[in-house]
């Protein structure tokens, strides 16, 4: 059994083309939904969804390819693209009777939280990004020695065989790698969390990496499709980051104004996890985007 988060209901719905979706749900109010990120699941955040729910039905969804969703054979690139990914998060919410909702992403949620923003703005009411900057961007600012700290991102992104074998060859001690050097504090991970997400990783490797090696694909397509055409994102942006202007040399904030007119850009001394090292810091910077 999955472990989720205390006093929620676990549920399971479709989303777009019948993938079936788990989700937890809690909470009553105006509805918030949040993504989790790599390598992880909806556990991610359990402090932050138990606080946001003393005023909010909050959402909190296993994305396709990952924990207890479902998880589709890769066998064109539209299934993991980020576009179908957001096809299934509103989806699951209409299901749920939300039309309109708040959405949070972070980390590879928050790839898909941004597609979602671009292509539901009547949907999206307000957007909250954790710790990226969007799929066409990433790429643009990963240069020389200092990509290195994403060589997972060019690993996934090689053609299916090689990259699945390798990652399923040594699971827990590549998905541990990035819960241990992404994270500033390591008790914020309790061990049972931990083993929970190097388990629901390690039954996902082929969705998981394709689900990267959409983001080296046709996710860049379709950044670049709105980019060209001056697509923005409508509605009020609040994105949560480490430095990584200064670590990766270039301007996080004004990528993101590129993107979203009306942004409240963060910096945090949390580490990448910080939903989880952070919960207070994390809680009030959503509360203060729903306020706008």
């Amino acid at each position: 059994m999955s472990l989720t988060i205390p006093g929620f209901a676990h549920i399971r719905l479709p989303g777009a083309g019948g993938v079936e979706l788990a989700a937890a749900v809690g909470g009553s109010g105006s509805p918030v939904v949040l993504l989790h990120g790599f390598p992880q699941t909806h556990l991610m955040w359990r402090h932050v969804a138990e606080r946001l729910a003393d005023e909010h039905t909050v959402i909190c969804p296993d994305l396709r390819g990952y924990g207890a969703s479902g998880k589709p054979t890769a066998t064109d690139p539209d299934v993991y693209a980020k576009r179908t990914m957001a096809a299934d998060v509103v989806t699951l919410a209409a299901a749920l009777g939300h039309e309109r909702f708040a959405l949070i992403g972070h980390d590879r949620g928050a790839l898909v939280a941004f597609r979602a923003g671009l292509d539901h703005p009547e949907t999206i009411t307000h957007l909250g990004i954790l710790d990226i900057v969007p799929t066409l961007d990433m790429w643009n600012v990963l240069h020389g020695a200092s990509a290195a700290v994403g060589y997972h991102l060019f690993l996934m992104a090689q053609p299916p065989g090689l990259p699945e074998a390798m990652i399923a060859g040594s699971a827990d001690a590549f998905f541990g790698s990035f819960l241990d050097a992404w994270a500033n504090d390591p008790t914020a991970m309790p061990e049972e969390v931990r083993a929970e997400y190097l388990r629901a990783s390690a039954s996902a490797v082929t969705s998981i990496v394709a689900d990267y090696r959409a983001s080296a694909g046709i996710d860049v397509v379709h950044d670049q499709a709105d980019l060209d055409a001056g697509s923005q994102l409508a509605m009020p942006v609040t994105v949560v980051q480490q430095d990584w202007g200064a670590q990766l040399g270039y301007d996080a904030a004004g990528v993101w104004k590129t993107w979203a007119p009306d942004l409240d850009h963060r910096l945090t001394r949390a580490g990448h996890f910080m939903a989880e090292e952070a919960p207070d810091e994390i809680t009030a910077a959503i509360q203060d985007l729903l306020a706008r």
